[in-house]
């Protein structure tokens, strides 16, 4: 997809997300580019830690996450260290 998109398709669900990484939060977490792969991984592992696959919403960005989950920040931050 184009940059910082991903297309992430949970297999074993069946669902397939439609994911942002926004502008700057790799350089909040102080990543590069070459971790956004990792980012969306540990993100969507946090959240099917809390929710069924087929609750995920099919499109939006990371940082929509903390909206639902007001621990997402702190959690990542540690996944990512």
């Amino acid at each position: 997809m184009g940059r910082g998109e991903f297309l992430v398709t949970l297999a074993g669900a069946g669902t397939e997300h439609r994911v942002t990484v926004p502008a700057g939060l790799l350089e909040r977490l102080g990543l590069g580019d070459e971790d956004s792969e990792r980012l969306i991984r540990e993100s969507f592992a946090f959240l099917l830690e809390r929710e069924p696959a087929t609750s995920i919403l099919g499109r939006f960005a990371l940082e929509d996450i903390a909206r639902y989950f007001p621990e997402y920040p702190d959690q990542i931050e540690g996944r990512m260290s």
